[in-house]
């Protein structure tokens, strides 16, 4: 397989003296398109306005009228952290709002599969709603939306997932990635839909006079964005600057304790003080826990912890979600192990050494709740698409996949579609992750199929890993303090990536931690400080090489109530006489 690149980002320099006085942040900045100092005051009045998201007003007056005449209202969530947190956000809200019967319902991935189908709505039958109102989820559910209205009862989808060509034929569709929406919140995730729905309805009902009539309290709807933030890192949504103010608030609110017992109650779990909460928090301790309810059991369990109105009732469930988080890593592990041999397997079957563009996967006792993720790790190992796949409770195979940039993986499997009609029974996703289900003897069909689409669109040029950075560090700048500041400088994140920084080290020395990790004593070729760094899922032969070129987070590490400056490594390899790409 190829080696990874390392390039080094372009940033305009007077830019950057004028957005920070150290300089290398500065840089940082200016390589990530901000303009000015303004663009760093993260405050709610920088919010986009919703007001020209397409049905938002129909969608208004349906929630105003459920409330105002004591109907039933069901919200149909999603069983991920953006469903679970978006459900959660409905429910609360809307009762904050005067809803005299709001329930929830969110399907089993095992039982039920994805979205409003009609077995949801017969489910949902014996609850007698007036209303069901779908979160994350209801886009592309046209027998859903038909077997709810067809039983009498009004439908009002709000979902950010990329629409069909057809919408279902829902009373109201809130979706900001629909053609005819005039907004700019296409980046939204599925609670920062629901979010905005729900803080005009808000607005309406105190325009009316409806809280004073109710002798309700006003709810203040910034109070939800803790929810918010967390969907919109777990979800892994582009940080447009409207993001970055939805999760920066929603973190100030869960450092001041500003938030639900259950969101508190998961960073206790974790192990995480909430007083210094970041994004990789939200994205590397409470989005899996909340994950791991619905690929191991039900996010019912996830739900219950973000609803719960007391410590003492939240706790015992985030110590459940964690242990199902602890079990849920165990059965990656193993899975990974064999996709890894598997991998092994296909470039020793090529007498070439030419790895294929395109992988698929599977092995009949695989758990379907996990595939997606063995899927994610495969494609950081190979950077290649991987779709991997687990036999479901039906005899079907469930497959999830995870793509590169350049692949468009909803877009190959709608040519896959179309090419060879009938071949996937099911399918749906993004650019960058996807699923589908097939018959079992179709798989060696999908396998030719998928990568003779990855190599039409590649064109036979194969993809290359490429590690961005914002350059070299002088020794002054390893500290602590500047650290501390680029985590908290920004909401980082997909869109808006972390600071990676590159370099020519010696190691001094290495030791192995835990399974599969080495701390590293790291001294750059050019200066004298021996800096202490982290390589995890890696072992490093220190013997390889005298110098090393490694790409580099600066972290903070925080152990027994203490702090010092730990490199975090991404990437290492020998190093040689060239150049950087960029520099």
């Amino acid at each position: 397989m190829q080696s990874d690149s390392v390039r080094r980002r372009h940033y305009d320099a007077q830019l950057a003296g004028q957005l920070h006085q150290c300089g290398f942040i500065g840089r940082v900045l200016a390589a990530r398109d901000v303009q000015s100092p303004e663009d760093l005051q993260l405050a709610l009045a920088g919010m986009l306005r919703p007001d020209s998201m397409a049905d938002l007003d129909t969608a208004v007056a349906l929630l105003r009228d459920a409330i105002m005449q004591d109907k039933r209202i069901l919200i149909v969530g999603d069983y991920d952290a953006d469903g679970a947190t978006s459900t959660a956000l409905a429910v609360h809200a809307l009762g904050a709002m005067g809803a005299a019967h709001v329930d929830w319902l969110v399907p089993n991935r095992f039982e039920f599969g994805y979205g409003l189908s009609p077995q949801i709505v017969e489910l949902a039958l014996p609850r007698e709603p007036d209303l069901i109102v779908t979160v994350d989820n209801g886009v592309a559910s046209h027998d859903g939306v038909e077997a709810a209205r067809a039983a009498g009862i009004s439908v009002l989808v709000t979902d950010h997932h990329l629409p069909p060509e057809v919408l279902p034929a829902a009373d109201a569709l809130v979706n900001p990635n629909r053609a005819d929406d005039q907004s700019d919140g296409h980046n939204l995730c599925g609670a920062g839909v629901i979010f905005y729905v729900l803080a005009v309805l808000c607005r309406r009902l105190g325009s009316e006079g409806w809280y004073e009539q109710r002798r309700l309290a006003r709810p203040v709807m910034a109070d939800y964005l803790d929810l918010v933030a967390i969907a919109t890192v777990a979800d892994v949504v582009p940080l447009d600057r409207n993001n970055r103010i939805l999760v920066e608030q929603g973190l100030r609110r869960i450092r001041a304790g500003r938030t639900r017992p259950g969101v508190l109650a998961l960073f206790a779990v974790a192990g995480r003080d909430y007083q210094t909460a970041r994004a990789e928090d939200l994205g590397f301790c409470i989005g899996p826990r909340l994950n791991a309810a619905g690929r191991l059991e039900d996010i019912s369990i996830g739900i219950n912890c973000l609803l719960s109105e007391r410590e003492s009732q939240a706790t015992p469930i985030a110590r459940q979600l964690d242990a199902l988080n602890r079990q849920r890593r165990e059965i990656e592990s193993g899975m990974r192990e064999v996709a890894l041999e598997q991998v092994e397997a296909i470039l020793n079957a090529n007498s070439d050494e030419q790895f294929p563009e395109a992988i698929s996967l599977y092995r009949e006792d695989w758990h379907e709740g996990v595939v997606g993720i063995v899927a994610g790790r495969i494609r950081e190992h190979c950077n290649r698409p991987v779709f991997a796949f687990a036999r479901t409770a039906s005899g079907e195979l469930k497959g999830s996949g995870r793509s590169i940039p350049g692949v468009h993986l909803r877009d190959i499997l709608s040519a896959i579609a179309a090419t060879t009609p009938g071949l996937l029974k099911k399918f749906g996703g993004h650019a960058m992750a996807a699923g589908l289900s097939l018959a079992e003897r179709d798989l060696q069909l999908f396998d030719t199929s998928f990568r003779r689409e990855v190599t039409r669109v590649l064109q036979g040029s194969l993809p290359q890993r490429e590690w961005l950075t914002d350059g070299a560090l002088d020794d002054a700048d390893f500290n602590l303090d500047s650290a501390r500041e680029l985590e908290f400088l920004q909401p980082w994140g997909q869109g808006f990536p972390a600071p990676l920084f590159d370099d020519t080290f010696e190691i001094t020395d290495v030791r192995p931690v835990g399974s599969n990790h080495s701390r590293l004593r790291l001294k750059r070729c050019d200066g004298t400080r021996e800096l202490a760094a982290i390589a995890f899922n890696r072992r490093v032969d220190a013997a390889l090489a005298r110098r090393w070129r490694v790409v580099f987070s600066l972290g903070v590490n925080r152990y027994s109530g203490s702090e010092s400056l730990q490199l975090g490594v991404q990437y290492m390899t020998p190093a040689d006489d060239e150049q950087l790409a960029g520099g």
